[in-house]
C-alpha cells in the first residue's frame, strides 16, 4: 500500500507550528498497527504545511526553483514521520528522489522494494526529484513502481463528493466510484498527471478523513471507509 499525506494534516489547525509533533505521533501509532500485521506501506508525504511551489510562482519565483523548495519541505515531514515511527519501534527507511546523503538513503525501486518485503515503511520524499509535479503523481509513480495495491490518500475530507461539501450542504459523497466518472463529471480527485497514472495502472485511489481517530489504521487494513475510485 501507499500513503498519501498532505503537508496539511500534519499541522494543527490554528497553530503557528509547521509540524504538530502530537499528530505525527498518532500518524505514526496508526502506521505502526498496520506494520505489525504485515501490510507493506510506502508512505509520501506532502509539503504544503511548509511551502506550495504553484503559489509561490504565482507570486513571482521562478516556477521550478519554487518546486524544488516544495521538495526540500517534503523531506522535512519525512524526517519527523521516520523519528515518530521508529519511536514506535517500527522499521524506517526515508528514501530521497534528491540526493541527500546526511539524512536519507537515495530512490532506488529494488531496494525500495526489498526494504518493504522485510517489513519496513518506506517513506518516499523529495517528489519525483523534478519539478512540475506534484506530490500526488510522485504517490501514483512509486505505487507503480513498487506494485502497490491501492493508493490510501489520506485528506481534509472523509471522500469525494459530487461537489465541494465545503460550498454545497447538499453535496452527496461516493462510497465507490469509477475512473471515467471522475472525468466526466470533473471529480478533483488527484491532478491529472497522477490520475492518469492510476488509470492507466489499475491502481485504486481510496481517499478518506485523516481526523477520524483510527482512520489510517482502517484504510490501510482495508475497511470500509471513505471514497473507493476504481477501474471499473
Amino acid at each position: 500500500m501507499i500513503l498519501k499525506l498532505s503537508g496539511e494534516a500534519l499541522r494543527e489547525p490554528g497553530s503557528q507550528d509547521n509540524i504538530s509533533p502530537e499528530i505525527v505521533e498518532r500518524v505514526a501509532k496508526e502506521i505502526s498497527k498496520s506494520a505489525a500485521s504485515g501490510i507493506e506501506i510506502g508512505v509520501v508525504c506532502g509539503g504544503g504545511n511548509f511551502w506550495r511551489g504553484a503559489s509561490a510562482s504565482a507570486r513571482g519565483m521562478d516556477r521550478a526553483t519554487a518546486d524544488y523548495v516544495g521538495m526540500m519541505a517534503t523531506v522535512m515531514n519525512a524526517l519527523a514521520l521516520q523519528s515518530a515511527l521508529e519511536a514506535e519501534g517500527v522499521k524506517c527507511v526515508v528514501q530521497s528522489a534528491i540526493e541527500m546523503k546526511n539524512v536519507a538513503e537515495p530512490f532506488i525501486r529494488r531496494k525500495a522494494n526489498r526494504l518493504l518485503s522485510e517489513g519496513n515503511v518506506v517513506i518516499f520524499a523529495a517528489g519525483t526529484g523534478s519539478p512540475f509535479f506534484s506530490t500526488d503523481t510522485t504517490s501514483a509513480l512509486r505505487a507503480s513502481e513498487t506494485g502497490a495495491d491501492a493508493i490510501m490518500k489520506a485528506t481534509m475530507v472523509d471522500g469525494v463528493y459530487c461537489s465541494d461539501p465545503k460550498k454545497n450542504p447538499d453535496a452527496v459523497r461516493y462510497e465507490t466510484v469509477t475512473f471515467q466518472d471522475c472525468l466526466s463529471k470533473n471529480l478533483k480527485v488527484m491532478d491529472s498527471t497522477a490520475f492518469t497514472l492510476c488509470m492507466d495502472n489499475d491502481i485504486p485511489i481510496i481517499v478518506f478523513d485523516i481526523g477520524g481517530k483510527g482512520n489510517i489504521t482502517k484504510a490501510l487494513s482495508g475497511a470500509d471507509i471513505g471514497t473507493i475510485v476504481y477501474k471499473g
